[in-house]
C-alpha cells in the first residue's frame, strides 16, 4: 500500500486512470462503436456544413446567424473532446487515460458546455431585441456587441471550468483509478476520491444550478415578450416565420437544459452513474448532432442558402 497522501495535485496516488465505459461483450462494444461513430460523423458533417454556409452566404451575415455559427463551433468542439477517445477505447484492452489527459479533457469539456449554455441565453436575448425592438436592434446588436457577448460566454465557461477542474483534481484519488464512465467528468471522478467531496458537490450543484436558472430565466422572459409581440402582429406570414425561428431555439434550449439538469443539478446525480452514461451520450453526441438539423430543417433562410451554394457548385 502506498503511504497516505493529502489533496495536493502532485501527491495523487495514480498517474493514470482507466475509463471503464459501457459494460458488455465484444458484440455490444461493436454495436456501441457503430452508434458512436455514426452520431459523431453526422455531428461533424452537420456542424461543419452550418459553419461553412453561414460564413460563405452573405445573406446570413446577421447577428442571429453569427451566434448560430458559434453554437455549431461549440457543438463540433465539445463532441470532439469526447467522441474520438471514446471510440478508440471501445476496442482498447487498457482504456487508459493519463492524469494530465483526464484533467485536460474535463477542462475543455466543462469550458465548452458551459459556454454553450450561456450562448443559448444570449441567442434568446438576440431574438427578443430583433422582434420586440426592431428599430434599436441594429445599434444594440452591432457586430462589436455580438463579439463582446460571445467573448463573455467564453469567459463564463472558462471561469466555471477552472473552478471545477482545479477543485476536482485537488482531491486525493487513493481508492481506485477506474472511472465508471466513458470520459472524464466531475461526478464519476468524485466517486473515486477518498477525501471530503462536500465542497465539490456544492460547487457542482450550485454553479450548474445557477447557470440553468439564469439561462432559463433569460429564455422565458425573452420569449414571454416575444409571444406578446407576435400576438399583436397582423401578418400571418410574419407570425409563422417568427414562430419557426423561435421554435427551433426553444427546442435546442429545452434539450440542452433538460439533460444538463438531469446530469448535474439534481440530488443523487453523483451516485447514478449508469443513468449518467446514457444522459451523457445524449448531450455529448445526440444534441450536437440535432442542433444543426433543428436549425436548418426549420429555417427557410438556411435552406435557401444551402440551395444557392449548391447552385454555385453545380455551375462550376
Amino acid at each position: 500500500m502506498p503511504p497516505h497522501r493529502n489533496g495536493n495535485l502532485s501527491m495523487v496516488y495514480f498517474q493514470d486512470f482507466v475509463l471503464e465505459g459501457f459494460e458488455g461483450g465484444l458484440e455490444t462494444q461493436a454495436l456501441l462503436f457503430a452508434v458512436f461513430l455514426a452520431l459523431y460523423m453526422v455531428t461533424v458533417l452537420g456542424n461543419v456544413t452550418m459553419i461553412m454556409v453561414i460564413t460563405l452566404d452573405a445573406h446570413l451575415h446577421s447577428p442571429m446567424y453569427f451566434f448560430l455559427k458559434n453554437l455549431s463551433f461549440l457543438d463540433l468542439c465539445y463532441s470532439s473532446v469526447i467522441a474520438p477517445n471514446a471510440l478508440a477505447n471501445f476496442f482498447s484492452p487498457s482504456k487508459v487515460i493519463t492524469f494530465a489527459g483526464c484533467a485536460t479533457q474535463l477542462f475543455f469539456f466543462s469550458l465548452l458546455v458551459t459556454t454553450e449554455g450561456l450562448l443559448l441565453g444570449v441567442m434568446a436575448y438576440d431574438r427578443f431585441m430583433a422582434i420586440c425592438s426592431p428599430l434599436r436592434y441594429p445599434i444594440t446588436m452591432c457586430h462589436s456587441a455580438c463579439i463582446r457577448l460571445v467573448l463573455g460566454t467564453y469567459c463564463g465557461g472558462c471561469l466555471n471550468s477552472v473552478v471545477q477542474t482545479s477543485f476536482t483534481f485537488h482531491l486525493p484519488f487513493c481508492s481506485s483509478n477506474r472511472i465508471n464512465h466513458f470520459f472524464c467528468d466531475v461526478p464519476p471522478l468524485l466517486q473515486l476520491a477518498c477525501g471530503n467531496t462536500a465542497i465539490n458537490e456544492l460547487l457542482l450543484f450550485g454553479i450548474c444550478g445557477l447557470i440553468i436558472v439564469g439561462v432559463t430565466f433569460v429564455v422565458l422572459v425573452s420569449y414571454g415578450y416575444i409571444t406578446v409581440t407576435i400576438l399583436r402582429m397582423h401578418s400571418g406570414a410574419g407570425r409563422r416565420k417568427v414562430f419557426s425561428t423561435c421554435g427551433s431555439h426553444m427546442a435546442a434550449v429545452t434539450l440542452f437544459v433538460g439533460t444538463v439538469f438531469v446530469m448535474y443539478a439534481q440530488p443523487g446525480a453523483i451516485e447514478s452513474m449508469e443513468q449518467g452514461k446514457v444522459v451523457s451520450v445524449f448531450y455529448t453526441l445526440v444534441i450536437p448532432m440535432l442542433n444543426p438539423l433543428i436549425y436548418s430543417l426549420r429555417n427557410k433562410d438556411v435552406k435557401k442558402a444551402l440551395w444557392r451554394l449548391g447552385q454555385k457548385h453545380t455551375a462550376k
